[in-house]
Formats: structure tokens, C-alpha cells, sequence
């Protein structure tokens, strides 16, 4: 099943660091079939608040997501936007393309009934 990695940030100051990172981080993952889907636009909030901007990286498993936030390759430029850019990053599984938002809701009632 498709995985994620999305990442929240918060805050950006601009240093050559984040240049050299962005030239580096598409050969990290290359190897993991890892592509951007979202990088960075500005956001139309119709909701809430949303400071900052958001990545959303996509994988083809869960398994090879976790394998690339964790490969030499990556950890090595990692420091160079962690030093510069608050955030979260988060490996998150997608939904199948059968996913139905009732089942969840059923399952979510039967939980609850169960706890009483």
C-alpha cells in the first residue's frame, strides 16, 4: 500500500545549507521510488489556521519509506534543513482505492458500544 512522508513547516530562514539540500535530496530517494507530490506551494487555508508549508512525499510501501528516512544517504543531508527549518516529519500509510469512510465509522461504533 502507498506511504507517505509529510512534512509540516514551520519556519524557514533562508541559508545555503537549504539550497544544497534541495539540490541532494531527489538522489536519496531515487532508490526508494520515493517522488514529491507536494513541495513547498502556499496554501489556500479554508479552515483553521496553517502556518508554515507543507512536503508530501509518496512511496510505494510503508517499508520503503521508513528505509529511505533511515538510509546513509538521506541522514547525511538531513542536518542541513534540520538546522534551518522547523518542522515535523511524519511516515504515514494512504488508504486503499477501495477505502470507504463508513467502515470506519461502523468500526469506530462498534469500539465505543463496546467500552459502553
Amino acid at each position: 500500500m502507498t506511504a507517505y512522508g509529510f512534512a509540516h513547516l514551520r519556519s524557514r530562514r533562508p541559508h545555503p545549507d537549504i539550497l544544497e539540500y534541495l539540490e541532494r535530496i531527489q538522489a536519496t530517494l531515487d532508490p526508494f521510488a520515493g517522488r514529491f507530490v507536494i513541495h513547498g506551494p502556499p496554501v489556500e487555508v479554508v479552515e483553521g489556521e496553517w502556518p508554515g508549508s507543507m512536503v508530501l512525499i509518496e512511496f510505494p510501501t510503508m517499508e520503503r519509506a521508513r528505509a529511505w528516512y533511515n538510509s546513509p544517504a538521506y541522514q547525511a543531508i538531513l542536518h542541513l534543513r534540520s538546522d534551518h527549518i522547523e518542522g515535523s516529519l511524519l511516515l504515514i500509510d494512504g488508504v486503499g482505492p477501495d477505502y470507504d469512510p463508513r467502515e470506519r465509522a461502523a468500526k469506530l461504533r462498534a469500539e465505543a458500544a463496546a467500552r459502553g
